[in-house]
Order: C-alpha cells, then structure tokens, then sequence
C-alpha cells in the first residue's frame, strides 16, 4: 500500500487531518492537527488512534463503514480529547482515500474554533467596508465640524447658564468625533514598517518614559527584562506606537478599578516555542516575546476573541481601533499578538522574529 505523500497543500490545510491505514494506526498526521492535539507527528504515527484519543463515536464502526461504502460520513457534536486536556465538541468527516482501499481520511473541526472564525470573517468585512467608507469621508466631515465648534464657541461667549452648557457640549462632541476620524486615517494611512535591526529594551523604554509623564503618570510600572535578547527586526516608531497603545490600555484599566494607582509590568523573554506558519506551509520562529501585564478588571469574555478587529472595545466610549491598529502594525512586522484575560490580570502578549546576523549593529 502506498500513502499520498504529504505536500503542500497537506501542510497548508487550516483543518487538523489524519491519514488512517488498514489496522486504525496513524499513517499521516498534518501541522493542524498536531497544534490541536498538542501531540507531534512522530509521537502518532504508527499509534492506535482509539488509543490515543478519545472520540465519544464508534470509530470503527464507521471506518469499516467507509472502507465498504467508500463513501465519506459526517459526523457532528463529537467530544475529542487526548485525554491530557478537557474535550472539545467538534464535527468529524471520514471520507475514503482514491482507490485505495484500507486508507480513510478523518478531518476534525472544532466547533468553537469554526464559529469564531466565521464570526470573525463577519466582523473583519463589515469592519473593512466602514473603514474605507470612513477614510472617504473623514476629510469631508472635518472640516464642517471645526465650523460647527467654532461657531458654538463665538455663541457661548453671550451666554450662561444650561444654553452656555449646550454650546460646551457641541464643542466636547464636535472635538470628540474629529479625534475619532483622526483615529480611523491613521489606522487606514499606515505604512509599512521601514523594518531594522532594533534594539527592543530601547523601544519598551521610549513607550515607558513617554507613558509616565502622560497618560500614565499615575502607574507604577515595573520592568522585568531579560537584557540577553537578542536584536528584533522591526521598525522602532511603529513599535514604539504598539507598546504606547498597550500602555494607555493598561493605564484606562488601571482607572477602571476605581483606585488612582495600578501596576503594569512589562516582561520580555525568550521562548522557541513558537512559529508562525504561512499559507504555503512554511513557518518562521517568533522568539523574541514582550508581555504588557495590567491588574485591572480583564476583558470581557464575550468580546476577548474579537478585541484585535476594527470598532471592538472594551470600554463604554472606546472606538475599538487601538488594538486594532496596535494587531496591524505587529501582523505588517511578521509577528503574532496574543490576549489571556480574567480579572485582576491581563497578559497582551507580542511575539517577534530575530534580526538576521548580517544586519545586527557591531
């Protein structure tokens, strides 16, 4: 019997797959399956599957069936776990594999993973559209709104009492609503990174003394560095900017707990653990990792999976566009942002590639 030599497009699959031969072992295993297994290819291969996890459904039952039939099966709502980790619902299809008869292919779906990824796919297109119709408009709206403020001023300077409080309150809204426009040409006009061998301490260090005698002055920031890092690949302004917005997100939870005082400390590491994986089935090693952690109140669960998409936020008169911005400039440097929120501790945590050898500083 001679298995379908795992290619490109085996690699590149987003569903975790596993070839199965005529004996139930594991014959193939591709990268999304081991990322959702949390087991590698070479510790399957040549395993018992019913050994291995545990399916609430007769696999071999429905092998058999498939293997006569050649016919693929459907299943849905079936808990699958490795036994190390608590289940996860998902859907499973075992088809048939070309002519051969004993090989079946068994893909498995996660539930979860694929309703957030189509609530997401939602979100990201309605939130391009109501971008670039914004980035038309921003212009045109701004300048009538700096009449309107105007206007309101020269008016207020004849009154008092709740009309002078009227003509306040156009002037606050009117101000409000051309930061919020600023905030959207921003996040559509930025370009991509002039990417140089950077020094990340340098960066974290420009974004906390900047925080400290702003927006932050009221925190207590702590700095735990590992001073061996090597040097990342990125453009300094724009990581500057990501750890700026990290740090006034921090500051707004800080403020939230009702106390005038919180503690944000930022940790670096390295961790080799971690590789991006691109369409084409390669990967890259981020392990240069930055971790912004606050003790605030967290981020809602309902909206934690979201938080990185264009008008989603956390706070009753956030825009939802700095970490939407904050999302794109580390995705434009080839890195990988990550969020682990409860209460009283939130983790923003980003991963960065290492500056090639040939262009780091002497």
């Amino acid at each position: 019997m001679t298995l379908p030599a795992p290619g490109i497009i085996w690699n590149s699959l987003p569903t975790p797959a596993l070839l199965i031969d005529g004996t139930d072992r594991v014959a193939e295993v591709n990268p999304a399956a081991e990322l959702f297994l949390n087991l590698s290819a070479r510790a399957l291969k040549g395993q018992n599957l019913l050994e291995r996890l545990a399916i609430a459904a007769p696999l071999e039952e429905i092998f058999t069936r498939v293997r006569l039939n050649r016919s693929a099966l459907f299943i849905n709502d079936v808990d699958v776990t490795t036994g190390e980790r608590a289940p996860v619902q998902c859907n499973l299809q075992i088809a048939p594999v070309g002519e051969d008869p004993d090989t079946v292919l068994l893909l498995i779906a996660p539930r979860e993973i694929a309703d957030r990824l189509g609530r997401a796919q939602q979100v990201k297109s309605a939130a391009r559209s109501a971008i670039g119709m914004a980035e038309m408009l921003a212009h045109e709206i701004k300048n009538p709104l700096a009449g309107i403020s105007g206007a309101a001023q020269l008016i207020s300077m004849n009154l008092t009492g709740e009309d002078l409080e009227l003509t306040d309150l156009i002037v606050d809204e009117t101000r409000r609503i051309v930061k919020l426009l600023e905030q959207v040409e921003q996040f559509g006009n930025i370009r991509p990174p002039e990417r140089k061998a950077v020094n990340i301490h340098d960066v974290l260090d420009r974004a906390r003394k900047s925080a400290l005698v702003g927006f932050g002055a009221h925190m207590r920031i702590v700095e735990d560095y590992d001073p061996s890092l090597p040097l990342t690949l990125g453009d300094a302004d724009q990581l500057t900017q990501v750890f700026l917005n990290l740090l006034k997100n921090a500051s707004e939870a800080a403020l939230a707990t009702g106390t005038d005082r919180g503690t944000v400390r930022i940790h670096t590491f390295y961790d080799l653990s971690l590789r991006l994986r691109h369409a084409d089935g390669t990967g890259v090693a981020l392990p240069l990792q930055i971790e912004i952690i606050d003790d605030g109140p967290g981020i809602a669960p309902d909206i934690a999976t979201e938080i990185f998409e264009p008008f989603v936020s956390g706070r009753e008169n956030g825009t939802g566009l700095g970490l939407a911005l904050v999302s794109k400039i580390v995705s434009d440097h080839g890195g990988w942002i990550s969020l682990d929120s409860v209460p009283g501790r939130t983790v923003f945590r980003i991963s960065l590639p290492v500056a090639p050898r040939s262009l780091e500083k002497p």
